[in-house]
């Protein structure tokens, strides 16, 4: 089945929702040229969320996504605070930062009840979640005004948990992929496969629409990932240049320079594996440093020193997501890149 057929959507583009580099101005670009335009919600407070929500429908009436995380909040571990907190202690003293200010914890917090009534008030076409599916009651309760669900998988296994508890489109997410691992089932990063090897084992396994995602930044990429059945193709990486993502300058002069070639899986500022441009904090700390909190309590530790950095325009501790191939990255209109990236089909 298309993903015309199951999301409405004309070109078989899905834009990646990607937290802290867009709002709903990249998402509604991207819905209007015809793909899937999405909106990352999951670090969105309620009115927020609303308030992007509001923008998105009173723009185009095309369909759209809205993204959440559903982890589990783990347990305060005071062992991995204070791991963490000794790896950071030179840091710290480099740049004056008291450790008693410091606070522990984060306000990540999951797809929940609150959020899922905002959602019933708009009613969009289709939400996607990383890190598996929410708990039944909120899963049923999105479903119950039309919406298509998505999620990620990274590995075969996840594909088919997915589908068992009621996905209709799965990301295979190849380790190319920028940002988070969607990874749910393991935390074993020797699980995780490369985008044209994983697809076809998640093809071949599911019996729902499989989107092929990592790596990919072009059309020939697109084509290529069609061709070995996908039903389309989500990109993250490809967007942060254009002109309606929020990537920040420091951000953008760090894709445009020589080490974006140089990504790499780091769970330095989360606490999950997510792949990052190389930097600093990467190359001291880790880049996985381990018996540090679990995501997402790792990032209040580290806020600090990327606040105190980037007020100097520098991203030493900065998470500069990126997938492994950013030569498809161009500061153009993200509809003329949505157009180019379905022009081999």
């Amino acid at each position: 089945m298309s993903l015309k057929e199951v999301l409405g959507i004309e070109l078989p583009i899905i834009q990646a929702p990607m937290a802290g580099v867009q709002g709903s101005g990249l998402a509604i670009a991207v819905s209007n040229a015809g793909g899937l335009g999405s909106l990352p919600g999951a670090m969105l407070g309620i009115e927020t969320l609303r308030d992007e929500l509001s923008a998105i429908t009173f723009q185009t009436d095309r369909p759209y996504n809205v993204n959440f995380f559903c982890h589990d909040i783990p347990e305060h571990s005071q062992k991995a605070e204070i791991i963490w907190r000794n790896a950071l202690s030179p840091f710290y003293k480099a740049y004056s930062i008291d450790p008693d200010m410091v606070p522990v914890g984060s306000s990540r917090i999951p797809f929940n009840a609150k959020t899922a009534e905002v959602l019933e008030e708009f009613k969009p076409p289709v939400v996607s979640f990383h890190f598996g599916l929410p708990e039944e009651e909120l899963l049923l309760q999105v479903k119950s005004f039309g919406a298509k669900v998505i999620s990620s998988a990274t590995t075969v296994e996840e594909a088919l948990w997915l589908e068992e508890y009621g996905a209709d489109v799965i990301i295979a997410q190849g380790v190319e992929a920028g940002g988070h691992r969607g990874m749910f089932l393991s935390h074993d990063l020797n699980s995780q496969m490369g985008t044209f090897a994983l697809l076809p084992q998640i093809v071949e396994a599911v019996n729902i629409p499989v989107v092929a995602a990592g790596g990919i930044s072009d059309a020939n990429g697109v084509a290529a990932a069609m061709e070995l059945g996908a039903a389309g193709v989500q990109l993250g990486t490809a967007y942060l240049l254009c002109h309606e993502a929020l990537t920040s300058p420091m951000h953008r002069a760090a894709l445009e320079s020589e080490g974006a070639r140089h990504t790499a899986l780091t769970n330095i500022f989360t606490g999950r594996p997510a792949r990052a441009i190389v930097n600093l904090a990467m190359k001291e700390l880790g880049p996985i440093h381990y018996g540090i909190p679990e995501f997402p309590l790792a990032a209040s530790a580290i806020t600090p020193l990327r606040t105190i950095m980037e007020a100097q325009g520098s991203g030493d501790f900065s998470p500069l997501w990126a997938g492994q191939n950013v030569t498809g990255c161009k500061a153009v209109s993200a509809a003329e890149l949505t157009y180019e990236l379905a022009s081999n089909l």
